[in-house]
């Protein structure tokens, strides 16, 4: 009786060390299995592009500010709403005197549009200008499509007799400003609608 305890208990230990060898470990995610951030396929906001840019832009110049961006057209992918399918921003380094730009497009089109980052050869730069002026990243508050939509509630006439028209978009510094400035223009000079929005503020303003 005692031979066969001992031999129950002992089937039943060898059971139980192979169920528990057997129970499923919870698994362990690794950086392999990290969801990889898609890259957008249709027009971007400008703050987007602007930091896809800012930071392979730093390897250049750590004191690096913007002086300048603009929303740029590609063939067949149209700007929409304050989002634009390619931006450029110029980048100057006080230190190093020079000014580079750099482009970033959600597609390519070749000959002369790729898909990504890309950049100019740095040039000379002789300093700020009463009408361009280097600012900080930070002054850069208020994205594309935001301003679009302060913009273009002041050009509603002008929009209404002139259905689809899809502005251009700058952003810039000058000392005649309070802070950088959005400047939309629906259409030219000439026969056009322009529009100011400061970049900080958001505040419609006037040139």
């Amino acid at each position: 009786m005692k031979f066969r305890l001992l031999k129950v208990l002992a089937v039943s230990a060898i059971l139980g060390l192979t169920a528990c060898s057997d129970a499923p470990k919870p698994a362990v995610k690794t950086d392999a299995d990290a969801e990889v951030p898609k890259e957008p396929t249709g027009p971007i906001s400008a703050k987007t592009a602007y930091w896809k840019m800012y930071t392979p832009a730093r390897t250049w110049a750590t004191d690096l500010m913007p002086i300048g961006m603009k929303s740029m057209d590609v063939e067949g992918m149209p700007s929409e709403g304050g989002l634009a399918p390619m931006w450029t921003v110029a980048f100057v380094s006080p230190s190093r005197h020079e000014v580079r730009t750099y482009y970033y497009s959600v597609v390519t089109k070749p000959p002369s549009v790729f898909k990504g980052v890309k950049a100019d050869s740095a040039l000379p730069w002789a300093g700020p200008a009463a009408d361009a002026m280097p600012f900080q990243s930070s002054d850069f508050a208020i994205d594309s499509d935001a301003v679009y939509k302060t913009a273009a509630e002041k050009a509603d006439a002008w929009l209404k007799k002139h259905p689809g028209k899809t502005p251009s978009m700058a952003l810039g510094n000058a000392t005649r400003y309070p802070a950088p400035m959005w400047y939309l223009l629906w259409g030219d000079k000439k026969d056009g609608y322009a529009a100011y929005v400061n970049a900080t503020t958001g505040v419609f303003g006037t040139k």
